[in-house]
């Protein structure tokens, strides 16, 4: 195992490795570790009780967060007509149908983060799968929609957030910096919480939520008592 840095080693001191908090105090926590020079993001991971293996097990969605993640995002959007336009004036940085897939099938996929397409057009955007992958535009994770420029604004200022259970049963996903002041982080927390818990499939038995940790980019890991969670979740 390589060395831990000497910032390391001082935020880690100041967190109990044995202890869960209160989501609260463990985004304090979050903050006052962070001793880097760059603004770091503040990073949620939960452990679901669930087995991805199995399709109807599967915990995937889409939630806007009050705050946004504090990263700008390129966009991608699949449309013709209308929504082309609409797409346009949201603030998309590239709109198209047959002409955008063709740019994307030369290499062009890279120049972007998120993809999103109108329901008229996924019979050419299907010819994208294997070059998008996980990226490829899915009703159940609110890339494909007739509100195109709803979900433009909603990704552009960053409050949109997608996320999907890994193989592990994981489920990570940014829900700001550590530039937030607390009450910002608490209620991207509540939000991102809400929605894992919303996208609980029927054929999940037991305990759902397993385990929460929240972590800056640089920070240690800080875990979170998950009953907790679930009330502020709720409220």
């Amino acid at each position: 195992m390589p060395a831990r840095t000497k910032r390391y080693q001082e935020a880690v001191a100041q967190v109990d490795r044995e202890r869960v908090y209160d989501p609260v105090e463990a985004l304090e926590l979050v903050k006052k570790a962070a001793n880097v020079k760059f603004d770091e993001t503040v990073d949620l991971a939960v452990k679901l009780g669930v087995d991805p293996r199995h399709g109807d097990q599967m915990v995937r969605g889409v939630t806007p967060l009050p705050h946004g993640t504090g990263k700008k995002r390129r966009v991608a959007v699949f449309a013709r007509g209308e929504a082309a336009r609409e797409a346009e004036e949201a603030g998309a940085d590239a709109v198209g149908a047959e002409e955008l897939v063709a740019r994307i099938q030369a290499g062009a996929d890279k120049e972007f983060d998120v993809f999103l397409a109108t329901p008229d057009v996924m019979s050419i955007v299907g010819r994208l799968g294997r070059i998008l992958t996980q990226r490829m535009p899915n009703p159940k994770a609110g890339t494909v929609t007739p509100d195109i420029g709803r979900a433009v604004r909603e990704v552009k200022t960053g409050g949109r957030v997608e996320f999907k259970v890994e193989k592990a049963g994981i489920v990570h996903m940014p829900i700001g910096k550590t530039s937030y002041e607390v009450e910002q982080l608490r209620q991207n927390f509540a939000a991102a919480i809400g929605a894992i818990l919303k996208a609980r499939p029927a054929a999940a038995k037991g305990h759902y939520l397993q385990q929460i940790v929240v972590s800056s980019t640089m920070g240690p890991g800080i875990r979170i008592d998950t009953a907790a969670a679930a009330r502020i979740a709720e409220k």
